[in-house]
């Protein structure tokens, strides 16, 4: 039988089982980041904003998530919750907030999902022109529910194995770039920089293009926050956690820092291909290319295959974790409360899944008009998900402090509190107001656009609005802030 604990309503429910490892909780924030904004969306960048600009956007986020990671890691240390924010949110802030957190970033990954299946079936026309798109869908499903509804541990290994191929990926990539650039490997001379200073570059289109791809850099490094999630699985969250925002920081910067760096060395910005999102010219696929890998775009196709399959295991994962967790702190029906025996939340997984192919499903009716919504309303999501930890930290943090707690019970501390916080939630700010700011730009405003770039922001409002209005609730004081953690 499973272990028993008491949700916020005074019901009993089963704990999840905490089978997830160091290395587990480590690949799967990790894997959750390196996808399709590394392997396609890298070269767009570059000749959007050059590869000076590309950099100086990345780097930028990567210190955002950074501080997010530190933020979320002290709070799942101290207190590990498969709810991870939406929980943190509700203790620390407002159940209105955490509520509207949990059911938005549910949502989220559940359309997902359907991305992911749609995308899968794409990838495989590739090498199966003429097979049945239902086919790969049907696959793609029954992989992520099996790993899923065997085990937290097969679930955390197979993304592990996911995560490494990628992870693997890229630092090949980067080594034959750095032997390439220097004029090791491909029969040429040294490039060097050469092609940062072609044309207008390193910084082409100026401040503007800079700023468009800083914006677009925030969607490549969303999926950190599952370190959050996995909190409520994992065996030692007060050692194994630190470890995961240690390691996962320095390895996004490296990967993606260096990356876009050979990229821009070996391939000009001004290269049409580089704006393509054909898998066949992937800024990865050039680069093998021109040291003469013939195989080079059918490689590149099974490791972003993998990166599909990762992103829709992950999204399962995530998703019916957050259900579960809003089922038991009386957020959503009760049902979703009930564990298989190995520890897995059934009905949650199962109606996340559900929604996920009703949502995939959607894409063949009225030319995919309702289903491009659906994506445009969990377009936000990742952002505001985000926001809600930098505020929910703050708030963690000041109320230890209103407490008259020493901040030594902490297993791990943010560094540079609360600057850190307050950094993270400003920058975050920027990118969710100036998601699409041309839309304000020219002659007149282009409503059209607003509507389809801002439209995850008042259905947030409207469920924390909502659950603010029929229960009444108001900020919790610094001072009764529940920071009790379940032994």
């Amino acid at each position: 039988m499973s272990e028993i604990k008491v949700n916020q309503l005074g019901h009993k429910a089963p704990k999840l089982k905490k089978e997830l490892k160091s290395r587990h909780i480590t690949m799967i924030s990790l894997g959750g980041t390196i996808g399709t904004g590394l392997f396609l969306a890298s070269g767009g960048a570059i000749a959007q904003a050059g590869p000076g600009g590309a950099l100086l956007a990345y780097a930028l986020i990567g210190i955002m998530v950074y501080f997010l990671m530190t933020s979320l890691g002290e709070m799942a240390a101290y207190m590990p919750s498969s709810g991870s924010f939406s929980t943190y949110a509700t203790k620390f802030v407002d159940p209105a907030l955490g509520f509207a957190l949990g059911w938005n970033y549910w949502y989220n990954w559940a359309i997902t999902i359907a991305a992911e299946i749609a995308a899968v079936s794409l990838i495989m026309k590739y090498w199966f022109p003429d097979s049945s798109s239902a086919l790969w869908t049907v696959v793609f499903i029954m992989i992520v529910l099996t790993f899923n509804l065997l085990s937290v541990r097969s679930y955390g290994e197979s993304e592990y194995w996911f995560a490494m191929i990628k992870v693997a990926t890229v630092i090949v990539f980067i080594i034959v770039s750095l032997l390439m650039i220097f004029g090791i490997l491909g029969g040429q001379a040294p490039v060097g920089f050469t092609n940062f200073f072609i044309s207008d570059g390193p910084f082409h289109g100026g401040f503007l293009a800079t700023f468009g791809i800083f914006l677009a850099a925030g969607f490549s490094f969303q999926g950190t926050e599952l370190l959050g999630i996995t909190a409520g699985e994992t065996d030692d969250p007060g050692k194994n956690i630190p470890k995961a925002v240690k390691s996962v920081f320095w390895r996004i910067i490296l990967f993606y820092i260096l990356a876009i760096a050979a990229i821009g060395m070996l391939i000009p910005f001004t290269d049409a291909r580089l704006l393509s999102e054909d898998i066949a010219v992937s800024p990865f696929t050039l680069v093998f290319d021109r040291l003469g890998i013939a195989f080079a775009a059918s490689l590149m196709n099974a490791i972003i295959l993998t990166a599909m399959l990762s992103a829709g295991n992950s999204g399962l994962y995530a998703s019916s974790r957050m259900l579960w967790q809003l089922a038991v702190d009386g957020h959503a029906p009760k049902i979703f409360t009930k564990l298989s025996r190995r520890g897995i939340p059934i009905y949650a997984l199962l109606l996340t899944l559900a929604v996920g192919c009703l949502a995939f499903l959607a894409s063949f009716f009225g030319d995919g008009v309702v289903y491009m919504w659906l994506l445009n309303a969990s377009g936000m999501s990742g952002f505001i998900a985000w926001l809600g930890i930098a505020f929910s930290h703050y708030r963690f943090r000041r109320a230890f402090e209103a407490q008259g707690l020493d901040s030594k019970l902490l297993p791990y501390k943010a560094k540079l509190y609360p600057f850190g916080p307050l950094f993270a939630f400003t920058v975050c700010m920027i990118v969710v107001i100036g998601q699409n700011y041309t839309a304000f730009t020219g002659d007149s405003i282009d409503w059209y656009g607003v509507l389809v770039s801002y439209i995850g922001i008042p259905l947030f409002v409207i469920l924390w609005l909502g659950y603010k209005i029929k229960h009444k609730t108001k900020m919790i004081p610094l001072q009764k802030c529940d920071l009790k953690v379940e032994k």
